[in-house]
């Protein structure tokens, strides 16, 4: 009787953990959309870079730190959706260099924009990123050796990076991460909308759904 009573109680402890949980994240979830929505002007800056089409009706925002594991492998996911969706999705950057040193990473792909190369650059930087990320902190002459092969004029891309627009625009997202209370990357928002719950399967869906409500 009493291990009949004690697991009954289990029972009903776990049910009500399980189901406060799901009320947390769902509240959660809630009140990341209400300050979304009264922040969206600060979701894309002039100056994020873009992949995709202009007149995409679903578009991606991502909060991305070059230096992140996860970032790295979530980016050619999202690849995957704008080449099964070309023309209808566009993806937007946005910067929250969290890791140390990842700042100077975002200075050097930014300035290799200058000269036509920031998506070779950042692609080409993710893919060595095991080399120049150690101890979750970017080892900046580590990142160099990866960038010589790309055609970049290096000692303009050393100049440039320096370039006060580059700090200023740096400044600017994280600025914008804070109002939108992004704490780890990637962040995914799909117009306007933020995740329910982090994961591949969750931004999928999301896309998904939005795909389908946009282009019905």
């Amino acid at each position: 009787m009493k291990k009949t009573l004690f697991i009954s109680a289990a029972v009903i402890l776990l049910l009500a953990f399980v189901g406060g949980a799901i009320f947390f994240g769902a509240e959660k979830a809630e009140q990341a959309g209400q300050r979304v929505d009264k922040n969206q002007s600060v979701l894309v800056r002039e100056h994020s870079p873009t992949l995709g089409h202009a007149d995409a009706r679903v578009e991606i925002v991502e909060f991305i730190d070059p230096a992140c594991g996860t970032c790295r492998h979530f980016y050619p996911l999202v690849k995957e959706m704008l080449a099964a969706h070309p023309d209808r999705i566009r993806l937007v950057l946005r910067y929250a260099p969290f890791h140390q040193n990842a700042d100077y990473v975002v200075a050097l792909v930014e300035a290799a924009g200058k000269q036509g190369k920031y998506w070779e650059t950042l692609e080409t930087l993710l893919a060595a990123q095991d080399d120049w990320v150690m101890n979750h902190a970017v080892q900046p002459e580590q990142v160099w050796r990866h960038v010589e092969g790309l055609g970049l004029d290096l000692a303009q891309l050393r100049s440039d990076m320096d370039a006060p627009e580059i700090a200023r625009l740096i400044a600017q997202d994280l600025e914008d991460a804070n109002t939108l209370k992004v704490t780890q990357t990637p962040e995914f928002f799909v117009n306007g909308k933020p995740l329910p719950s982090f994961g591949y399967e969750p931004l999928k869906k999301l896309v998904d759904e939005t795909l389908a409500s946009e282009y019905r």
